[in-house]
């Protein structure tokens, strides 16, 4: 019961990520990036590196990206603000026109990594994607899973990705001041790093770039207030530091990318 409350808790305040917005509402331009969205360059590094999506992008083959993830992936009713479509038109914008970009998005709602991680290999062969950003975390720190588990977890969920031929990027969970004293983050965050490095695969620090956001002044996620404009103004930053993680993972030399 207390962790049904708390996840009820965790999405509502996962409002500031995924509010009700009005139909029609207009998806920030890709030109220029706020100065919101300022991140120190580690935030936007990896070690390792994404081989699959260099060999698509130098083939001029599609590149297929596929974000596995939660409530806290979308805008209702505004798609196209959401950080996964931000995502697909920054690349588009910073790789040559002839390169097809296309990002779709599975939501995995409420589902423990275990539980998400047993459908990748049938979601795979239906979707055959080029790099799989797999967001997790969240629901197993809130019904606290055991951490040993949830690590087993997720490693099982990388090997079936990488099995069916797909790089892959993991993001942690998503940073909320208003949870953050009733939710052990720490083991979770701990572990996907972990399992990330063991597997040689990039993860995206979700939580420290958007509490390093909060904590600067960036923007107020705490505030329940704001809503959908707040909204729209965070997946727009994701959505653009998520494209220049990829491409700085993938090693694009300057003449595969756009001026």
């Amino acid at each position: 019961m207390k962790a049904k409350v708390l996840l009820s808790l965790v999405l509502l305040c996962g409002s500031l990520a995924a509010p009700v917005a009005r139909a029609g509402d207009a998806a920030p331009g890709a030109a220029t990036a706020p100065a919101a969205c300022e991140l120190p360059s580690y935030l936007l590094t990896s070690e390792s590196q994404l081989p699959k999506v260099a060999e698509a992008i130098k083939a001029g083959k599609p590149l297929e990206i596929l974000v596995i993830g939660s409530r806290s992936t979308t805008i209702p009713s505004s798609e196209g603000s959401s950080y996964p479509a931000r995502m697909e038109a920054v690349l588009k914008e910073k790789l040559p026109p002839s390169e097809a970009v296309h990002v779709s998005v599975e939501i995995q709602s409420k589902r423990t990594a275990e539980e998400a991680a047993s459908t990748f290999v049938k979601l795979m062969e239906a979707k055959t994607p080029t790099l799989v950003v797999w967001q997790t975390g969240t629901v197993d720190a809130i019904r606290s899973i055991d951490p040993d588990e949830f690590r087993s977890a997720v490693t099982e969920g990388v090997i079936a990705l990488q099995k069916a031929g797909a790089d892959v990027v993991l993001m942690n969970l998503q940073y909320s001041p208003r949870t953050e004293t009733m939710i052990s983050a720490q083991p979770f965050l701990d572990n996907m790093r972990v399992v990330a490095q063991e597997h040689d695969i990039p993860l995206f620090d979700r939580f420290t770039i958007m509490r390093q956001w909060n904590d600067q002044g960036q923007f107020d996620l705490f505030s329940p207030s704001r809503g959908p404009e707040l909204a729209k103004q965070v997946h727009d930053c994701l959505g653009r530091a998520l494209a220049q993680f990829v491409i700085d993972a993938a090693h694009l030399e300057p003449a595969q990318q756009q001026n």
